[in-house]
């Protein structure tokens, strides 16, 4: 791995580690455990139109284990894994269709976020308690999904159009 790309991966996973603790201290539905909006998921969006898909799971792993050893627990580090292989996998193979928007991309990693979460409740705990949060979390992870992917389609814009300026 090139020294530019060792330095922007720290960067990034920087960038997500703060955002995954700014995220933390916003309760958005108290009454629904593990309801969030993912701001660290915009620089994950960033890695899987940005980097190459190696780079972007390399930085999910990142993200999931530092983010657990820092504010979490093991068993919230196997619900963060599930959710973030599924949705990764799911946001590259979506990416790869030429002209895709980030906001379905994200869109789909949120609601398959979720999925991998509720697969690990399932196994963990057992299926109906799941069933209970299941609408709600998948609404969530919908709703979060395209908020994400609003903000990342105008930053990308920004980013582009940045880099059109300063490279002519």
């Amino acid at each position: 791995m090139k020294i530019r790309t060792l330095a922007r991966m720290a960067l990034l996973t920087a960038a997500a580690l703060i955002l995954g603790y700014i995220d933390a201290l916003i309760p958005l539905v108290p009454s629904v455990p593990g309801i969030k909006l993912g701001l660290s998921n915009l620089v994950l969006l960033y890695a899987v139109f940005y980097m190459r898909p190696l780079e972007t799971v390399i930085l999910m792993l990142l993200k999931v284990g530092l983010s657990s050893l820092l504010f979490g627990n093991a068993i919230g580090a196997l619900y963060a894994l599930a959710g973030g292989m599924l949705s990764v996998t799911a946001m590259l193979l979506l990416k790869r269709i030429p002209g895709v928007s980030p906001i379905p991309v994200s869109t789909v990693g949120g609601i398959t976020h979720i999925l991998g979460q509720l697969a690990v409740g399932t196994a963990l705990i057992s299926w109906q308690p799941v069933l209970v949060y299941a609408p709600w979390l998948l609404i969530a992870g919908t709703v979060t999904g395209i908020l994400l992917g609003v903000a990342a389609k105008a930053a990308f814009y920004g980013i582009e159009r940045y880099e059109r300026r300063h490279d002519a």
